[in-house]
């Protein structure tokens, strides 16, 4: 494969057949709509979705002291994660910037009693996790395996998708917990099924091998028939994530930022055994952040139609207060939307007089709190 020729997922005729348009994302050709983003959206959060994530990244670590070495590689407390069971964490450099958001999965044991343990990493930052991790392993007992290539990822989010999936599964999914996986059987297929995803709905990530993909994906499709399944690109999971305030790297975190300062410092865990890298600067950063707080991530509203992009500068009184990480048109409030970090005095929900430079005119916006939408229990 050339440099510049896009990998394609195990669904990729799939996506072509079902009249997908088809977008490069981080040297993927993957699906970005199907038909109207809008509906893709409105199905999900009212009915379920069907999404292809095969190009995530999946690192799969094992050994005798796969804990000890998670728990030095990452920020999280990684060695109390009990089997069946997922934490979401990040991986920072030396100097506390994230090299990138993950969750991690603690799997059933290895034959000789080792722990085994699936980390899934976002597409854009595959690679470098991958090579952060093989370098980090370095004196540990430990593997560290590039499984990229042995899974496709299916997620079906939404009011129904426990319905959907639950038809084509003996497994328990009432039992299974959010934030939870583990190994079954769907449509035939066997699959780790994860209660996870990136909508702010209730849903299931299914990891398979890469052969049962397309069988898998026409279950699903006809066991949700009755039930509004519709086929959802990029697009809309972009909009669903907004909605439901969960961070984008490269737009909300980044290398640049420490999790203190993108308003995640508890996922660094400081009373964990040993050293873990980046633990001085995060210590520095989160004396910094108590000491002078930084810029705050908010949600902010538009009161009018203009749609803010990523980049834009937040404004009030005539001074660039912040900067928006993403936005979008939100299906769900029938306005445009934005995230951006602003400065702690305008941080409040309901500060007056905020705005966004679009192109030279300040619009105004409501600041809120996030997320801007949160689905009922």
């Amino acid at each position: 494969m050339s440099s510049t020729e896009l990998r394609r997922t195990a669904l990729d005729a799939l996506h072509r057949s079902l009249g997908a348009t088809m977008t490069d994302f981080a040297g993927w050709d993957m699906p970005l709509r199907y038909g109207s983003e809008r509906d893709e959206h409105n199905a999900v959060r009212t009915k379920a979705g069907l999404f292809d994530l095969s190009h995530m990244g999946e690192i799969t670590v094992t050994g005798p002291q796969a804990s000890r070495f998670l728990d030095h590689a990452l920020v999280g407390n990684i060695g109390t994660v009990k089997t069946g069971r997922a934490r979401y964490t990040m991986i920072c450099r030396e100097d506390g910037g994230i090299l990138d958001d993950l969750i991690v999965y603690r799997l059933d044991d290895t034959e000789d009693g080792s722990p085994r343990y699936l980390v899934v990493a976002n597409a854009s930052n595959a690679q470098v996790v991958l090579d952060a991790l093989v370098e980090r392993s370095a004196g540990f007992d430990a593997e560290v395996r590039d499984d990229r290539d042995a899974y496709a990822l299916l997620a079906v989010q939404g009011p129904e998708s426990s319905g959907i999936l639950q038809s084509l599964t003996d497994t328990d999914l009432e039992g299974l917990k959010y934030y939870a996986g583990q190994p079954g059987t769907v449509a035939g297929v066997p699959a780790l099924v994860a209660r996870t995803g990136y909508t702010g709905e209730d849903g299931f990530e299914l990891f398979v091998k890469p052969e049962h993909a397309v069988e898998l994906w026409q279950a699903l499709t006809k066991a949700g028939e009755g039930a509004g399944l519709v086929p959802c690109g990029l697009s809309c999971r972009d909009t669903l994530r907004l909605e439901a305030g969960m961070p984008l790297y490269g737009n909300e975190l980044s290398a640049s930022l420490t999790p203190f300062d993108a308003g995640f410092g508890r996922v660094v865990k400081f009373e964990k055994e040993g050293d873990f890298v980046g633990r001085a600067a995060l210590a520095e950063a989160a004396a910094r952040a108590e000491r002078t707080p930084p810029r705050t991530l908010v949600g902010l509203v538009a009161e009018g139609r203009r749609v803010p992009r990523a980049g834009y500068a937040v404004v009030a009184g005539g001074e660039v207060i912040g900067e928006v990480t993403s936005g979008a048109p939100s299906p769900t409030l029938g306005r445009p939307i934005a995230m951006a970090y602003v400065d702690g005095a305008y941080a409040e929900p309901g500060t007056a007089g905020v705005g966004v430079d679009i192109r030279g005119s300040h619009e105004p916006y409501e600041v809120v709190a996030l997320p801007f939408y949160k689905r009922q229990k």
